[in-house]
């Protein structure tokens, strides 16, 4: 463009994260969009920096080196370094990361950064941002790690932290080769305990075969290549939270569910602080900081704690009180702030020097702008306002919050009044706020009206501040008036074509209209975002707002006052925006910035037709849409904005050429909405998700003046114009604040209500509906107030139809009362005096639709059970063989079941054919090599396989199934099963030997279910014949009739009985018609039988209905009476009649003797069909018992073959288990191989380095020894005594400071390393101060400056090769030590080959030990198991198996033995008995002897005393008696008066010994405090003598060490002279001995 230059960034505002660092001591820095601000806590100077790339991703920040170091989002992203406050970009380091960076961090100690990268490398790496190397990295095995951190003390160590691990990598150095191994830190927990993780083996074994096989691990069981842990075997793991690293390179972990960890420095053991059951703390530890004062964390309450750890005692030292949770807290890194950050975006801080209180020290806020607007009176001010309601307002100077207010809604729209301080904002419930800003430091809500149900999707203003235009999904656009002064007044609404998509207004001052442009959906879609439809209203601003009416009562606005022409557009837009005679839009599918020309139209020819449009004009633009279009209030610069972040300014008259700025960034959604200031110069862009508002300038050329100025000139005009409008902020500054609306009056209120009940039922439902107090509408307001006035134009009518109603109603009520007296069948039901025909239609259509409804639903479930019970029965009833039934006895509760068998399928007999076959094969084979072997015959073979066979019982074969129809010839022996293919067709043949013994019992169990069948019908026979007899005997008692039960009969569970339905049965019309049909002829057929039969009439009343008399009718039988017994007297009998009556009293008594005897032979039959039911029926019982005792053996049978297979099974199962373990170390060998290849081939490389490393250290050194030895060759023109004092001077060297860390006491980490730079300019340290060295005050006399000046270069030759030497032998030592790591990690990696190798071959022998002991089932009688055994399943690994007659044989042996032994002993026990008698009378003898002797010794021996004579010649010893008692009672007198005497002078000098114990107490008491007072002055005396010790220790140590040599010196030399003199001194001795000592000459 030629009209701007550029376009600049001023400043922006918001919080994308809450992620705070500080870059110095008193400087924050966080991400707002797509950029970085730095905050001075301080005086709150903010600066910014712009995002080289595409947006910000992960930030970190140093405070002790200044720098700062971010990646940008995008694809393949860059890590930016900047240096702080010169925000130079250091270095751009270029990753292997695809998609973003998840964390960064920059080491305290040198010039290093870290980085993870996300999927789908996921790699940590280290770089040098100084150099742009990647120093090293490593995979992180598929883990996210959300927060990185370098040890402060020590760089070679990070930290990283997951949402579910802790992990801590360490770098080990070798010069420039680096190399990171992690270390996972385990946070098992378990019952509130952390559970230690045990390294276990790949394979542990005892070397002996357990009763379950080999020991196999578990990965192996179950099937597994790798490490497999059971879901019972995990333990909870705790999910860290926060880290910090402590003082002594350790690290506090705080977790998410309240536990406070520790984690040591050198062996990484986790301890326990706190636990959440703790009662100092609630909640996780959300942030952790590290002070000289303890521990500082924060959590989800609203404190802020100190924590004091010493070892594992935790101690809460202090807390404050905060407004909110704090989501992180950080030090600044003189540590002398701490800042505190919360999720709402408000910054506090607190300083541990002064001991105050925390105070809030910035309100940024988060949360995503809604939009933001310039005021139009006030052009430095702007508005902003966000999701949740919080409306701000800057300046747009220095971009500083001028004043705010809180909304407490969710907004969705903003629009600024260009005639008035106040600005509209929409909100989620359909309201429009009203937000006065005369008072910029105090916004007030004024005025507040509900428009919609939805949300307030657009919100503008014309520009000459004449009406507020709304819109909403609904499709209506409301008009209200702009100005205070009319009470921002709803002037009425209008209807769009379809769904709104945007909205944008024209304002013409020389017509006083408004044109507004309405891009919609056709499709009518609220969702959608694009339309094809524009729809342009003009708008009389005059007609609007006189004195006339606009809109029908309902609110809806007049065609005359609203004039519409609709457009149409060939590919749909995603907004559009309306200029003078031109529309611009922007197509998302042809990404394509469009101009559109407005046809000249008259005003017939509105609202007739659809005008088809086509772009004047398309440039490209924003491929990443959709976009936004806004046009400048001049009309000259077009700007658009979308999903990219790019803000583009155009100008109309030419749209290929154009500006751009990256406000935003792409990944966080890019630009929401965009807005101009009045002057056309600063923009304002919201950001959709990254919580920015930014701020941008126009910065115009010098030439084009003319055309530039336009937009001064346009913004000077509105303001002339606004002069005459302002007078509206008087008018909203007297407006008082927005309330809730007050109650009506109880009068209008009780009016209302009158109202209302005289209204019919629908109408009353409608009003009710429409009036609801506080979530009304606009339009229902309106609506209710129509309602309203037809109501009482229509009073009159409504009040005759009341009537009416009434009368009717009457009328009605009063048939019900006579209805209910009237008879059952003549009652009407109460539906039948409703006489609304249509809802009784309409509840007989409901009924009958959920009759229907309930019908289908019951055939839906008949049909599901039908379907069920088929599949049931196919699966469980037809496809049986043998169907599962039961017999039970008659006079018990045996109940005996058979077994259900399947039809074996062909596969099944397929298999066990092809195993059979198999097993003739073997046997012919094992025949013909035992032929081959033995030399025998096959004839022979073949006997002695016979025999074999024969004797091989039930104890071997380890069941009896051959005993219950369950043999099988081709069964393998149990000693010879070893292959697996053995075993499976083993177990082919046992299912084979189950099958045949169930099938056998099943015959024996159908004969016993046949013969029950004919029990019962022998006894229904008898008990048929018991019931005749019965009828004869006239006899009622109860037969025992029995019959099958439902197990017997397992059958008629397939069937219903119409007995079993407990409802009544639902008949069809058909159904009840045949049924009536049915009764009818029934009746007719008993009327029929019912009529005269004279065949049967004749036979009942001559021969009592039988054609001839049975013996069993004799009962019935009677004698008839002579006619002449009722008729006659006894007294006039004649004699014939008197025979007679003998004849007949004859008859009858033969005949009651017949029935008499009849009678007796009736019972007898009884009683002998009654025992024969009960002895049919007991021995059927005894049948079934021994049918259930065969039960039980087969039972027994089948569980013994189920057992040999279960074995089998298992046996199959650990033989997989083995080889999935073999295959498991073989695959762990090979990684091993592999791994011990490559540490192996990095030994050696690391070994040549070495070598190669100490060949230059050697070399360096032979030349700074040669630099030694030729010194005086150097100097050979000088004189010697000269050369000496240079060679002196040469070995001299300047003390040099050592250089620390100036670290504050407040922090925490007492002396810091130094830096990578600090620490390596030793060099130029010594060689300033060499300098003072090589000054000319130094050089000795007499010796030529040039001379001085040579020596002097020659000494800084030699200061540089010992400083090149010291620091090669350091790298020498370093790579030493890290070859000497490589060394111990191969010779490891050599150890666990060599293990693994010993497992695989401990696995291998176990395995052909497991195939060689085989687990045999024996069945053996009870006496013959004679091991002890405790546990249900015995443990027989150390018993033996032995045959029966040996065990016989030894038993005989022994009895045999036993009995001789017997015998033999009861001989010796007699001879024993005698001798023992005899022993015992010899030595009772002797003893008597021995006795008798003693006794005449004592006589002879015995010496009679003095006492003895007065004792022998003493007659009264009584007396004698009381003397010695009266002695002796004297004696204790006196003892006792000594031993008081002696007490009383102990507690005398007991008293005096407590007088001077107190004494001594209290003089050690002053001694104490005086000790006190001594220990305090030797403390501080000490305390200075160290601190004075500890500045003079390195100067003094080198003089100390310098006079020791002195002294050592002296001491030699006055020790070398006094051995000369005591030499001088003996040989002068020896002389003077010499000259006395005398001589004889030899004579």
């Amino acid at each position: 463009m030629d009209l701007l230059a550029n376009v600049e960034f001023r400043w922006t505002q918001g919080l994308t994260s809450q992620h705070f660092e500080f870059v110095d001591n008193r400087t924050v820095c966080y991400t707002c969009g797509n950029y970085l601000v730095f905050l001075n806590i301080e005086n709150n100077i903010r600066s910014v920096l712009q995002s080289p790339g595409g947006g910000v991703g992960s930030f970190t920040a140093n405070g002790h080196s200044n720098t700062l170091a971010f990646s940008d989002q995008k694809l393949n992203p860059s890590i930016f370094v900047f240096k702080y406050p010169e925000l130079t970009l250091k270095n751009d380091l270029k990753g292997t990361a695809q998609l973003e960076y998840t964390s960064l961090a920059l080491s305290d100690t040198g010039p290093y950064v870290a980085s993870c990268s996300s999927q789908p490398d996921q790699l940590i790496s280290v770089w040098n941002w100084e150099t742009g190397t990647q120093i090293c990295n490593q995979p992180l095995a598929g883990k996210d790690i959300t927060s990185l951190i370098f040890n402060p003390l020590n760089w070679l160590q990070i930290c990283g932290l997951s949402a579910s691990s802790l992990t801590i990598w360490n770098i080990e150095k070798s010069e420039s080769f680096h190399k990171m191994k992690p270390s996972v830190i385990d946070l098992s927990v378990k019952d509130g305990c952390l559970v230690k993780e045990e390294m276990k083996g790949s394979h542990v074994s005892t070397g002996k075969l357990t009763y379950l096989g080999p020991q196999i691990p578990t990965s192996a069981v179950t099937g597994l290549l790798q490490a497999f842990l059971p879901n019972d075997h995990m333990e909870t793991r705790l999910k860290p939270s926060a880290i910090c690293w402590t003082s002594s390179s350790g690290l506090y972990v705080g977790c998410h569910d309240g536990h406070l960890l520790q984690v040591g420095p050198e062996f990484l053991s986790v301890s326990v602080l706190c636990s959440p059951s703790d009662d100092f703390h609630q909640g996780s530890f959300q942030s952790l900081a590290l002070h000289k004062n303890g521990l500082f964390f924060a959590g989800k309450e609203n404190v802020l704690r100190c924590l004091q750890i010493k070892g594992n005692q935790v101690e809460v030292t202090q807390t404050w009180k905060l407004e909110e949770p704090a989501t992180s807290i950080i030090y600044s890194p003189d540590y002398a702030i701490l800042l505190l950050a919360s999720s709402t975006g408000r910054i506090y801080n607190y300083i541990p020097s002064q001991g105050q209180e925390v105070v809030k020290l910035l309100d940024i806020l988060r949360g995503d702008f809604v939009a933001a607007a310039s005021l139009y009176t006030d052009t430095n001010v702007c508005v902003s306002v966000r999701e949740s309601g919080d409306m701000q307002l800057w300046s747009l100077d220095s971009g500083t919050c001028v004043g705010s207010i809180s909304l407490q809604v969710k907004v969705t729209s903003l629009a600024c009044c260009p005639i008035a301080q106040y600005v509209a904002v929409g909100t989620v419930s359909g309201h429009v706020l009203f937000v006065e800003l005369t008072r910029k430091q105090q916004p007030r809500l004024v005025h507040k009206v509900k428009l919609y149900y939805t949300p307030v999707d657009h919100i503008l203003f014309d520009q000459g501040g004449n009406f507020l235009i709304t819109s909403s999904s609904d499709q209506n656009i409301f008009l209200l008036n702009a100005r205070p002064s009319r009470a921002f007044a709803v002037m009425g609404y209008t209807g769009a074509e379809g769904a709104i998509v945007s909205l944008s207004a024209q304002y013409s001052q020389d017509t006083k209209q408004v044109k507004l442009l309405v891009l919609c959906d056709e499709q009518k879609e609220s969702g959608h975002r694009e339309g094809t439809v524009l729809t342009l209203l003009t708008l009389h601003v005059q007609e609007l707002t006189g004195a006339g009416v606009c809109a029908d009562p309902r609110g809806r606005l007049s065609s005359d006052v609203l004039h519409k022409r609709t457009y149409k557009v060939a590919q749909a837009l995603s907004s559009s925006a309306l200029g003078h005679n031109m529309i611009f839009g922007y197509c998302y599918k042809r990404k394509y910035l469009q101009r559109f020309q407005l046809p000249e139209s008259k005003e017939s020819s509105f609202d007739q037709e659809v005008v088809p449009l086509t772009p004047a004009e398309e440039v490209k633009s924003h491929l990443m849409g959709p976009a936004s279009v806004l046009l400048s209030p001049h009309q000259l610069w077009l700007a658009s904005v979308g999903k990219d972040g790019l803000l583009c300014i155009r100008e109309i008259s030419s749209m290929s050429r154009f500006l751009q700025i990256q406000c935003h960034s792409c990944w966080l959604g890019g630009v929401r909405t965009v807005s101009f200031n009045p002057d056309s110069k600063t923009i304002l862009t919201t950001g959709l998700k990254d919580g920015s508002l930014v701020c941008t300038r126009l910065r115009m050329e010098i030439d084009g003046s003319s055309k530039v100025n336009a937009s001064t000139e346009y913004s000077q005009s509105v303001a002339s114009a606004q002069d005459s409008e302002l007078t509206e902020n008087p008018i909203l500054r007297s407006m008082a604040d927005w309330e809730s609306e007050a109650v009506s009056p109880p009068d209008q209120q009780r009016a209302e209500t009158s109202e209302r009940q005289m209204v019919d039922l629908r109408e009353q439902d409608q009003s009710e509906s429409l009036q609801s107090t506080s979530d009304s509408t606009w339009l229902d307001n309106k609506m209710e107030a129509v309602i309203k006035e037809e109501s009482q134009q229509f009073s009159q009518t409504r009040k005759s139809l009341r009537k009416d109603m009434k009368h009717l109603r009457d009328t009605i009520q009063a048939m019900i009362r006579e209805n209910e007296t009237l008879p059952e069948m003549e009652k009407l039901e109460v539906q039948e005096f409703n006489l609304d025909v249509e809802e009784q239609k309409r509840l007989q259509a409901v009924g009958v639709q959920e009759v229907t409804r309930v019908q289908n639903e019951i055939e839906l479930k008949i049909l599901a059970k039908c379907y069920l019970r088929d599949v049931l029965k196919r699966e469980w009833w037809d496809s049986m063989k043998v169907k599962g039934k039961a017999i039970k006895s008659f006079h018990s509760e045996y109940e005996v079941m058979n077994y259900p068998l399947k039809e074996q399928t062909q596969q099944e007999l397929n298999e066990l054919h092809r195993v059979e076959s198999m097993r003739k094969i073997e046997r012919i084979d094992s025949l013909l090599q035992q032929e081959i072997l033995e030399n025998k015959s096959r004839t022979d073979l073949e006997e002695e396989e016979g025999e074999g066979c024969e004797m091989e019982g039930a104890a071997l074969t380890g069941s009896l199934s051959g005993q219950y129809g369950g043999s099988n010839t081709f069964l393998y022996n149990q000693f010879t099963l070893h292959t697996r293919e053995q075993k499976i067709n083993q177990i082919t043949l046992l299912q084979d030997v189950i099958y045949k013994v169930k099938t056998a019992f099943n015959r024996d169990f159908d004969g016993v279910y046949k013969h029950k069948e004919q029990a019962i019908n022998r006894v229904k026979d008898r008990n048929r014949r018991i019931v005749e007899i019965m009828s004869e005997l006239d006899l009622k008692m109860e037969l025992w009739e029995p019959s099958l039960s439902d197990n017997e009969r397992p059958e008629r569970a397939l069937s219903v009985e119409d007995s079993e339905i407990q409802v009544e049965r639902y008949l069809t019309p058909e159904q009840i018609q045949k049924g009536e049909e049915r009764k009818t002829e029934e009746e007719q057929r008993k009327l029929a039988a019912k009529s005269d039969n004279i065949r049967e009439r004749a036979l009942d009343e001559m021969m009592g209905g039988v054609l001839e008399w049975k013996k069993e009718d004799i009962l019935r039988m009677e004698v008839p009476h002579p006619e002449f017994i009722v008729s006659k007297p006894e007294s006039q009998w004649t004699e014939e009649e008197k025979k007679i009556h003998n004849d007949y009293e004859k008859k009858i008594k033969e005949l009651s003797e017949q029935k008499e005897n009849f009678r007796k032979n009736l019972e007898a039959e009884i009683k002998k069909l009654q025992t024969s039911i009960m002895d049919a029926t007991q021995s059927f019982d005894e049948v079934l018992t021994k049918l259930f005792e065969k039960k039980v053996k087969s039972e027994m049978v089948i569980n013994q073959e189920e057992l040999k297979i279960a074995n089998l099974v298992y046996s199959i199962l650990i033989e997989e288990e083995v080889i999935n373990n073999e295959r498991q170390l073989s695959l762990k060998l090979e990684d091993r191989k592999l791994y011990k290849n490559k540490t192996g081939e990095e030994l050696n490389q690391h070994k040549q380095n070495v070598e190669m490393f100490r060949e230059t250290y050697d070399n360096v050194v032979a030349e700074d020894k040669l630099l030694d030895k030729g010194f005086r060759k150097e100097f050979f023109d000088v004189p010697g005594h000269i050369v000496d004092q240079l060679y002196k001077l040469y070995k001299r060297r300047p003390r040099v400071q050592r250089m620390r860390t100036q670290t504050d006491n407040t922090s925490p980490f007492k002396e810091r390393p130094l830096l990578g730079p600090v620490a390596a300019d030793g060099l130029s340290q010594m060689m300033k101060a060499m300098e003072e060295l090589d000054a000319r005050e130094n050089m000795p006399e007499g010796l030529d400056p040039s001379v001085w000046e040579r020596f002097c270069l020659t000494r800084r030759i030699k200061v540089e090769s010992e400083h090149q030497v010291k620091v090669k032998a350091l790298s020498l030592a370093e790579m030493q030590a890290f070859l000497q790591k490589m060394t111990d990690e191969d010779e490891s990696a050599r150890l666990e080959i060599k293990n693994v190798i010993d497992d695989i071959n401990r696995l291998r022998e176990e395995k052909m030990h497991f195939h060689s002991d085989i687990m045999v089932q024996i069945v053996l009688k009870q006496g013959q198991v004679e091991v002890e055994h405790e546990d249900f399943v015995a443990d027989y690994s150390d018993a033996i198996l032995l045959h029966r007659s040996v065990v016989e044989d030894l038993n005989k042996t022994i009895r045999a033995l036993g009995e001789q032994k017997i015998a033999t002993m009861v001989v010796r026990k007699d001879f024993r008995k005698g001798i023992i008698q005899q022993e015992w009378e010899h030595k009772r003898m002797r003893m008597q002897m021995e006795d008798l002797n003693n006794k005449s010794k004592d006589i002879k021996k015995l010496h009679v005393t003095r006492e003895l004579r007065e004792y022998l010649h003493e007659t009264d010893h009584e007396k004698r008696t009381s003397e010695q008692f009266s002695t002796l009672e004297k004696t204790i007198a006196l003892q006792e008066k000594t031993h008081q005497k002696k007490v009383k002078h102990c507690k005398e000098m007991l008293e005096q010994l407590n007088k001077q114990a107190k004494m001594r107490a209290k003089k050690n008491i002053a001694m104490d405090e005086q000790l006190a007072h001594m220990n305090v002055t030797v403390a501080e005396r000490r305390h200075i003598y160290e601190a004075i010790a500890m500045e003079k220790n390195h100067e003094s140590d080198a003089e100390e060490r310098y006079q020791e040599i002195i002294q050592k010196k002296k001491l030699v030399e006055l020790a070398k002279a006094q051995a000369e003199e005591v030499a001088f001194l003996r040989v002068a001795v020896e002389r003077l001995r010499l000259k006395n000592f005398p001589a004889f000459a030899p004579l």
